[in-house]
């Protein structure tokens, strides 16, 4: 599937130039065009791989290339005042050569929580493909106001995408980490889990042509109907024998094993993974139960993967989700591990996000009672109690 991304706000940017880097190492031809928009001139410097024409700072004239500071609805309003800037590097996309475009950004900050639902709904009333949303949540101990942005910029984005497919950070901080140590791995995790994905059907120079493809409108047909999107992943080593045979823990044998015992282990291992995957930790934690839609694909050495346990995965998975929606094939790569990625569209059993919005709503009670404390504070603090003194105006 090829894609233009754009990447909105400073985690936005950086998972999109991840993106790039993604498709330089494995020659997955996903990323047709990356853009990334931002309102401090510094997160733009940062980034690594996305061609410098294609850096559009916005908001100048209001923030002065510093950032919106956490202030999403500034955000937003710097995203509509400067559109235009945004629709210049647009333009250059060869739009005819793009399946979608993803918008992705980081729902905690100002920029782009408050930005990216403004350029989605912009690019879906001029542009005929689809606009999907890749939405990264915060951790809840990043503090009160930006689980209160997460909340209102989930609640609008997801109203002007044509599917949003979310990532809790919550669900991958490790403690211990730095901070800086932290987002890049969870970047890494973002970009292979969703890599995987969008990477299915695109054939580069030198791959194989999948047995069971999956092919650009079978992912636009999983995401059809908008909501929310989840993706789970699990994979496994295998390893290349150097005499020419195959040894892997996978199969459970090696060139001199039994053909017909390696197929049937082969169509187990594969049907445990598809289980891992779903079941284990996924990009949006969730019960996949009531899931609308399903895709699975299966990645690795074409050896590996095998048409049974793919079907057999599939059907699995429309037991556990009670979907008749759930499509399935393979992604020939390369790489010495068999992967399985899982695409669970229309997710509506998701506590996290009631909780977001519960935890939200609450700062923002507080919040409005500060101010208002505050206000009171000041006039005690700076009125005197004989009225002696007298305001210059």
């Amino acid at each position: 599937m090829k894609l233009a991304m754009i990447g909105f706000g400073q985690a936005g940017g950086k998972v999109v130039d991840r993106f790039l880097d993604f498709d330089d190492r494995t020659n997955s031809g996903i990323v047709r065009a990356a853009i990334a928009v931002n309102s401090a001139k510094a997160d733009l410097i940062g980034l690594e791989n996305i061609p410098q024409e294609n850096r559009v700072l916005i908001g100048q004239a209001r923030v002065k290339g510093h950032g919106v500071g956490a202030d999403n609805e500034l955000g937003a309003e710097i995203a509509e005042e400067d559109i235009d800037e945004v629709q210049n590097a647009v333009d250059a996309i060869p739009t005819h050569e793009v399946d979608a475009f993803l918008v992705v950004s980081g729902m905690g900050g100002g920029t782009g929580s408050g930005g990216a639902p403004v350029l989605a709904k912009h690019l879906k009333r001029i542009y005929t493909i689809p606009v999907y949303g890749l939405g990264i949540l915060p951790g809840t101990d990043e503090g009160g106001i930006y689980t209160l942005n997460a909340a209102r910029s989930f609640q609008t984005f997801v109203r002007e995408v044509d599917n949003l497919l979310v990532f809790d950070n919550d669900s991958w901080r490790q403690t211990g980490e730095s901070v800086e140590g932290g987002y890049d791995q969870i970047n890494e995790e973002i970009v292979r889990r969703f890599g995987i994905l969008f990477g299915a059907g695109e054939v580069g120079e030198g791959q194989e042509v999948a047995e069971s493809v999956v092919d650009s409108s079978e992912i636009i047909n999983t995401l059809s109907g908008g909501g929310v999107s989840t993706v789970g992943y699990a994979s496994e080593d295998v390893e290349l024998n150097t005499s020419g045979g195959l040894l892997s823990r996978f199969t459970g044998g090696g060139a001199g094993a039994d053909d017909g015992l390696d197929a049937a282990n082969t169509t187990n291992r594969i049907t445990s993974l598809v289980r891992k995957a779903a079941l284990g930790r996924l990009t949006l934690p969730c019960e996949i139960e009531g899931a609308e839609r399903a895709l699975l694909v299966l990645s690795g050495p074409s050896e590996y993967l095998n048409r049974k346990g793919i079907e057999r995965g599939r059907k699995w998975l429309e037991e556990e989700t009670g979907s008749m929606e759930v499509r399935g094939g393979d992604y020939p790569q390369n790489v010495p591990e068999v992967s399985a990625a899982i695409l669970l569209s229309g997710v509506t059993n998701v506590p996290r996000i009631k909780r977001l919005q519960q935890v939200a709503i609450e700062a923002q009670d507080n919040m409005e009672d500060i101010e208002s404390q505050s206000k009171e504070n000041l006039e005690t603090l700076v009125e005197d109690d004989e009225d002696e003194l007298e305001p210059l105006f």
